[in-house]
């Protein structure tokens, strides 16, 4: 028998988000610039050529696609039952219990804040053109991602929908100047001839398959975010399935085309030499022999936004996982509360910005290498937690469904995520194997396992911390998964109020 909660609260007004100020377009703006598709494309493919040498990324991007959309079916199906801003981590309590849930939502914590504070590393790198440009020189990297830190933690406490109205902007021109480029390079094909060689199996699954597999699904980390914003979508059933499922279509597809067409440009037997030698530099090298300096220019500035889109999109992320935590009572119950005016996470959003704070001056202070020990390192480890995540849910998935029934056919409660679970488990041990790889590193330095290391630990002191709670505060105990609920249905205006959870 289900246990039961009776808890004491005052009012849950400011612990409810902000109701009906997303739509479709809105969600799939947030989820777009954690995807950060410009940096992606300058940034993850030519490393994925130059350092790696695999030829096959187009075809990757189409593979880890259908993985992540084999895995939406069941995420999405469930997220009609579970409305919860705090996404991964209701959706594992709910599925494989109250412990494993806690586990995962200290790995989430871990994961997102390395994501959105790494990128103040790269803010002041992609700043450096544009800058040179106009004045004729650059300021120190963090001044630059100090300017960055206060944009981003003034629209963490605004309206949400005004950070998508933000978002929309930027992504818009993002993507419009992505696709230009494209045509540029499809357009002036190496040797007069388009070659699509960077397709056929044979160029994907070679020696560094896995280490592409993994920065592929890099590339996709944030279109699970779509489920974070449930509870300030317009009509969640709707938006949160069709939004997740365009973003993953778009996602795949952009970053296919582009990293194909930067293929046609240089040819695929140079593609990995030209890399290599060029890096960031090879997109607006090719733009700039195409398309002439003014097509450059317009895409350094984006470049720029791209970053600061995705760190307004992962601060937001960020926040609303923390407030999820803190609304619950599993962090202290301050982070569970909104301003009435916005309905923004107001003391979550405030704590994430402390924290970039802290890590922008701490590198400063000491003179370490921005791009590579902060951005590179903390991109890299984030994304594995993400990726951690997402397989742990799709098991979280087949469980609850398994339980409950949930009036879900076959293919969306088990077959879908049973396929994605064993794909998704399959990368992950391909990323544990190449992580030296992806980090730059020596096979036997200590970061190599060290970095990885820190997700179990967390999750084993999370599921310490959620036993703690079921010995000492069993109400708060109670309360884990709940979202929203556990807000407004533990109130009692005269009499205790009982709400019933899930084990």
């Amino acid at each position: 028998m289900p246990p039961t909660s009776t808890v004491d609260r005052p009012s849950n007004v400011s612990e409810a988000l902000a109701r009906g100020r997303l739509g479709i377009p809105s969600v799939i703006f947030f989820v777009l610039s954690a995807a950060a598709p410009l940096t992606v494309v300058a940034g993850v493919v030519t490393t994925g050529y130059g350092v790696i040498g695999v030829t096959g990324i187009p075809l990757a991007f189409l593979l880890v696609g259908a993985v992540l959309a084999l895995f939406s079916v069941g995420y999405v199906a469930m997220s009609r039952r579970v409305e919860n801003a705090g996404a991964f981590y209701a959706y594992i309590s709910r599925g494989l219990g109250r412990p494993a849930g806690v586990g995962a939502a200290w790995i989430a914590l871990i994961a997102y804040n390395a994501l959105q504070v790494g990128l103040y590393g790269t803010i002041g790198i992609a700043a450096e053109p544009v800058l040179d440009r106009i004045f004729g020189g650059h300021p120190h990297w963090a001044v630059v991602a100090l300017v960055a830190w206060a944009l981003v933690g003034l629209l963490g406490l605004l309206r949400v929908d005004l950070n998508g109205l933000v978002l929309a902007a930027l992504l818009i021109a993002e993507i419009v100047v992505i696709l230009i480029f494209d045509l540029g390079q499809i357009g002036n094909p190496a040797g007069g001839q388009v070659s699509f060689a960077t397709f056929s199996p044979d160029n994907l699954f070679v020696p560094g398959v896995g280490a592409v597999l993994v920065l592929a699904i890099l590339g996709f980390v944030g279109f699970e975010s779509a489920v974070v914003f449930s509870e300030e979508s317009k009509d969640p059933k709707r938006t949160v399935p069709l939004a997740t499922y365009l973003s993953v279509a778009i996602i795949a597809g952009l970053y296919a085309l582009s990293s194909w067409t930067m293929t046609v440009a240089v040819g695929p037997d140079q593609i990995a030499a030209q890399a290599g030698e060029q890096g960031v530099e090879l997109i607006f090298n090719l733009a700039a022999a195409q398309l002439g300096d003014t097509a450059v220019t317009i895409g350094q500035a984006l470049f720029l936004t791209s970053v600061l889109a995705a760190m307004i999109s992962f601060h937001n992320t960020t926040a609303r996982y923390t407030f999820a935590l803190g609304r619950e009572r599993v962090l202290p119950a301050v982070f569970g509360q909104t301003s009435v005016r916005t309905g923004a996470p107001r003391a979550a959003s405030v704590a994430q910005s402390v924290l970039g704070l802290v890590v922008i001056l701490l590198y400063a202070v000491n003179g370490w290498d921005p791009v590579v020990k902060l951005f590179f390192w903390g991109g890299t480890t984030g994304g594995f937690g993400v990726l951690l995540l997402i397989a742990t849910t799709s098991v979280a998935v087949i469980v609850y469904f398994a339980r409950s029934g949930g009036g879900e056919n076959l293919w969306r409660r088990a077959v879908a995520p049973g396929v994605a679970t064993i794909a998704l488990f399959v990368i992950i041990w391909l990323a544990v194997s190449n992580f030296a790889n992806l980090l730059g590193v020596a096979p036997d330095s200590t970061l190599r396992w060290a970095l990885p290391a820190v997700y179990p630990v967390a999750a084993v002191l999370g599921i310490v911390w959620a036993l703690v709670l079921r010995g000492n505060r069993p109400d708060t105990y109670a309360r884990i998964g709940l979202g929203a609920a556990s807000a407004t249905a533990a109130v009692k205006p005269e009499a205790p109020a009982t709400v019933e959870v899930t084990r």
